[in-house]
C-alpha cells in the first residue's frame, strides 16, 4: 500500500539554489529563436486508451509525442463516471495529475484514497495495481518517458524497484518569490497574492529535466519565460487567457490544453479576475515568472 507524502524539505532546497534570472536581452534572444505549440482540449482527438477493453476502457487524447511510439509522451485520461479498472500492470512508469473529478490508483487490496483535483500521484511498471474514477467529467494527465504505453495482465508483474507515490493536493507544498529566485515580484506582495511553485520531480537548479506546478492568482497578468531547451505546460485549474510572447492572437484556454515551446519561449498569461489558475510545467532547466508592471 502506498503512503500519502509531503513535498517539503527536497522541494524547499531544490528550490533556494536556483539562480536562473533572465536580462531582458537574453528573453528577447530566446523568444526570437523559439517555435511554438498550442493545443485547445477542444482540438484534442480521443480513442481507447487499451483497445482490447474498447468502450469499458477510459479515453485518452495525446498532446504530445506517441504512447503508440518509443518515446516520451504527455496524454490525457478521461475515465466515465464509476470506472473501476481490473487489477494489472504497465510496462513503463508514468506519473499523473488530477485536472477534473476525483482519481484513485493503488494496490488492488488497498481502501479508497480519492485524490482530488490537483493531485499527482506516480505508478512504478510492474507493479499491480487498480485505477478508479468518479465525477461525470473526470480527467487527468498522463506522462511517460518512453513508450509504448502498455496495459497488461496483472500475472506478468515485476518489482522495478521504484516505489508509488500518491500526493494529495491539500499537501502539495507551495513557495512564493521569498522561497525562490525565478518569481520576480516585489517583496511585499510575494506573501500575500502573488505567484506560487511547487517542485514534484527532477532538479531545476541544475538544469535538469523537471516538473513544476505554477500557481497564478485572480488578476494576474504577466508571462513565462522557459530559459531551456524544452518547455511543455497542461492547464490544471483556471480558465486564464493565453498568447505567445510578441504575438496578438489571444486563446481562453480550457481545462487540459496544453501549450509548449523549444529553445526558450515567452507565453503571455492573464488569470480571470475571480479565479487563479494552476499549470503544470516539465521543462529542461529553469522558467521565470514575470508579473506585468
Amino acid at each position: 500500500m502506498r503512503t500519502l507524502l509531503l513535498l517539503a524539505c527536497v522541494s524547499l532546497m531544490a528550490s533556494c539554489t536556483n539562480s536562473k534570472v533572465a536580462t531582458g536581452k537574453k528573453t528577447a534572444q530566446q523568444n526570437t529563436k523559439a517555435s511554438y505549440e498550442l493545443v485547445l482540449a477542444s482540438e484534442v482527438k480521443w480513442d481507447h486508451l487499451n483497445p482490447k477493453r474498447g468502450d469499458l476502457a477510459p479515453k485518452a487524447g495525446t498532446l504530445w509525442g506517441d504512447r503508440k511510439g518509443n518515446e516520451p509522451t504527455g496524454f490525457l485520461l478521461k475515465p466515465t463516471d464509476g470506472f473501476s479498472s481490473p487489477p494489472h500492470i504497465h510496462n513503463i512508469s508514468y506519473r499523473g495529475i488530477v485536472i477534473e473529478g476525483l482519481i484513485h490508483n493503488d494496490d488492488p487490496e488497498a481502501a479508497n484514497m480519492w485524490m482530488p483535483a490537483g493531485s499527482f500521484w506516480t505508478q512504478p511498471k510492474g507493479e499491480v495495481h487498480i485505477t478508479s474514477a468518479k465525477g461525470t467529467t473526470s480527467l487527468a494527465y498522463i506522462e511517460i518517458e518512453e513508450g509504448p504505453y502498455l496495459v497488461l495482465p496483472a500475472d506478468e508483474h515485476f518489482d522495478s524497484g521504484e516505489r508509488p507515490v500518491n500526493v494529495d493536493r491539500s499537501n502539495i507544498v507551495w513557495l512564493d518569490a521569498s522561497d525562490v529566485k525565478w518569481i520576480d515580484q516585489p517583496e511585499t506582495a510575494a506573501m500575500s497574492n502573488g505567484p506560487k511553485v511547487a517542485f514534484l520531480w527532477g532538479k531545476p537548479q541544475v538544469d535538469e529535466l523537471n516538473g513544476t506546478l505554477i500557481k497564478l492568482p485572480a488578476g494576474f497578468s504577466g508571462k513565462i519565460v522557459s530559459h531551456g531547451s524544452s518547455f511543455r505546460s497542461v492547464l490544471i485549474k483556471g480558465e486564464p487567457q493565453y498568447q505567445v510572447g510578441g504575438k496578438n492572437d489571444v486563446k481562453i484556454l480550457e481545462l487540459g490544453s496544453y501549450f509548449a515551446s523549444t529553445g526558450g519561449g515567452v507565453h503571455q498569461i492573464t488569470s480571470s479576475a475571480t479565479s487563479e489558475c494552476v499549470f503544470y510545467v516539465r521543462a529542461n532547466g529553469a522558467c521565470e515568472i514575470i508579473p506585468a508592471r
